[in-house]
């Protein structure tokens, strides 16, 4: 997936109000832009560190820049998870997300209760699977965790998927690592301890967690490899 192509590189001031952040451009200016990241974007909101921002040509928007990725300890962080659902299509449509047999059709935003949506419906070889995404960015010691703060939204979704695999359907969680640093994955126990436990408790009733890492870079982000998930 390549970046918009007007894009500039600046150093984060500030992220504020959740979706707000303050850049310094090159040129000395400070721009507000919007920050598509609901997450508590713990380690790679550190106020100094080199970012990249996109344009985007729409007037209706009150905040045209975006905020892309961050960069920690020589490390882009893709932070836009507008772009994550996107990234994980790509990846199934390229073959490199290759764990469903062969896709004959795939289908988004699929509506599974008067609650939720989740983000996939795959249709393949092996049968229908409903596959719910999350975009991770948070990394220790070289350890990716999910979520980066508590997320009850997350925790619902987890119980749709062990009622659909119930129901005899597949059910998926996969975790899109849009950093290099992780040799692993594991869920985030230490920061919600109600999600881990729901993970454990899904993957008792069937449901599969996957991670797979995406290559970070100035102009492109790019799903290329799975990584382990440690779920005990």
């Amino acid at each position: 997936m390549l970046l918009p192509p007007d894009r500039q590189n600046g150093i984060l001031l500030k992220r504020y109000k959740r979706f707000l952040a303050d850049v310094r451009m090159e040129t000395g200016r400070t721009l507000t832009v919007h920050c598509p990241n609901s997450g508590s974007m713990r380690g790679c909101a550190e106020p100094g560190s080199p970012v990249i921002i996109s344009h985007s040509a729409n007037p209706r928007r009150k905040y045209p820049w975006t905020l892309e990725m961050v960069q920690h300890n020589g490390i882009w962080i893709g932070v836009n998870t507008g772009r994550t659902n996107g990234l994980v299509r790509e990846a199934l449509e390229q073959g490199v997300i290759n764990d469903f047999g062969t896709i004959t059709a795939l289908t988004a935003e699929i509506t599974v209760s008067g609650q939720s949506r989740l983000d996939f419906l795959i249709e393949s070889s092996t049968g229908s699977t409903y596959l719910e995404v999350k975009n991770c960015s948070l990394v220790e010691e070289q350890i990716a965790f999910f979520p980066d703060a508590i997320t009850i939204r997350g925790t619902r979704h987890l119980m749709e998927l062990a009622a659909l695999r119930s129901a005899g359907h597949g059910a998926v969680v996969l975790f899109c690592i849009q950093r290099q640093d992780a040799r692993c994955f594991k869920p985030a126990a230490h920061i919600d301890r109600k999600y881990a436990e729901t993970v454990a408790w899904a993957q008792g009733k069937g449901v599969q967690f996957l991670a797979y890492q995406a290559e970070v870079t100035p102009r492109a982000i790019k799903i290329t490899r799975k990584i382990p998930v440690h779920l005990e």
